[in-house]
């Protein structure tokens, strides 16, 4: 994704600065209401793609208000990587995982197995294995399977149920958790 740059600083960099003045003095858990406890004043969203070598460190939202820019680098990030298709990323599945991200207490970003995915890799998908959905909220843009290497699968299933917010599927032979915006539910082993 193209910067834009203007006056001799890219945007990035701009939300970057912005974001190491503010992320020290972020309170973790305050204000943070209902199935967003964790959230904090400043959500703040970390992964890194294995398929495209890309990272994301974002601050998405700060004090209610959600920057445009960030989230749509976050949807740009969570593209179908293999058709390179974007779609909006619905923003109560990001608050889920970084809601779940702060419970679990850690600083290493999430790995993104899926986000988005378009129909035709979804049908794929589906072919090779029983475990996906027909109709998948990966293709709405409301799920995404992540994994972490310093914490279980089962801590980060707690840690997502905790939100009460959406489905957790646990995959512990494949290593990964499922989180969702969808209704709340929770499945495997």
């Amino acid at each position: 994704m193209a910067e834009t740059k203007s006056a001799g600083f890219s945007r990035r960099a701009l939300l970057g600065a912005f974001a190491a003045t503010t992320v020290a003095a972020a309170p973790t858990f305050s204000k943070a209401a209902g199935f967003l406890r964790g959230g904090g004043d400043i959500r703040r969203i970390r992964m890194y793609s294995g398929r495209t070598g890309e990272r994301l460190d974002m601050i998405y939202w700060i004090d209610g208000d959600y920057i445009k820019d960030a989230v749509r680098e976050v949807n740009y990030f969570m593209r179908d990587w293999r058709t390179d298709q974007i779609k909006s990323i619905d923003l109560r599945t990001i608050d889920i995982m970084a809601a779940s991200h702060n419970l679990l207490d850690v600083s290493e970003p999430y790995m993104l197995l899926s986000g988005y995915r378009s129909p035709q890799t979804n049908a794929m998908l589906r072919s090779r294995s029983r475990g996906v959905a027909k109709n998948s909220l990966h293709m709405k843009g409301q799920a995404a399977d992540l994994r972490l290497a310093s914490r279980s699968v089962s801590q980060m299933a707690r840690a997502a149920q905790a939100c009460r917010a959406g489905g957790v599927g646990k995959y512990s032979r494949s290593n990964f958790v499922h989180m969702d915006c969808g209704i709340v539910r929770s499945w495997g082993g």
